[in-house]
């Protein structure tokens, strides 16, 4: 579009000159041609709002052109910049869970267990300690889901593997 519209400028601003046009042409009596007719044709632009009008329309055709394009570079650095950061975020979730919730549910669970078994603890919360590490492996995945969904769009923004 851009380059298009540079033609159209380009064009426009040719107009600002006369076009000169020459031509020749046989005259033929019967089967012979016994002249030959020149013309000379020279326009002059002299129309000047006119002209001006369309040069600045071309220029603002340019222009907006090259807008579109700005927008369309910024809107993909804008969604490559929020897919990093989600990636980021996803990774990190996923490393807190893996490192930190998990095994402290799976601590309390043996915690609730052992309290279960000696009859200190009611079988409810046996229960939620089961349903905290059902929890941290549901959220383990969900982590890494986002994490590779994340990715899989980066990909896609920049066109090749990574």
């Amino acid at each position: 579009q851009i380059r298009a519209a540079e033609k159209n400028r380009e064009l426009t601003y040719k107009n600002r000159y006369p076009d000169f046009a020459v031509g020749v042409s046989p005259i033929q009596y019967g089967k012979s041609i016994r002249e030959w007719e020149l013309m000379v044709e020279v326009t002059i632009p002299l129309q000047q709002d006119t002209r001006r009008a369309q040069e600045r329309e071309a220029q603002a055709m340019l222009e907006a052109a090259r807008s579109r394009r700005d927008v369309a570079s910024n809107q993909v650095l804008a969604d490559l910049y929020e897919n990093l950061a989600g990636l980021e975020a996803a990774r990190r979730t996923l490393a807190l869970t893996t490192e930190s919730l998990l095994p402290q549910s799976e601590l309390t669970y043996r915690s609730a267990l052992a309290g279960y078994e000696s009859g200190k603890v009611d079988f409810a919360t046996l229960l939620d300690a089961q349903r905290q590490i059902r929890q941290a492996k549901l959220n383990q995945v969900k982590a890494g889901v986002a994490a590779q969904t994340r990715l899989a769009d980066i990909e896609r923004i920049i066109g090749e593997e990574l």
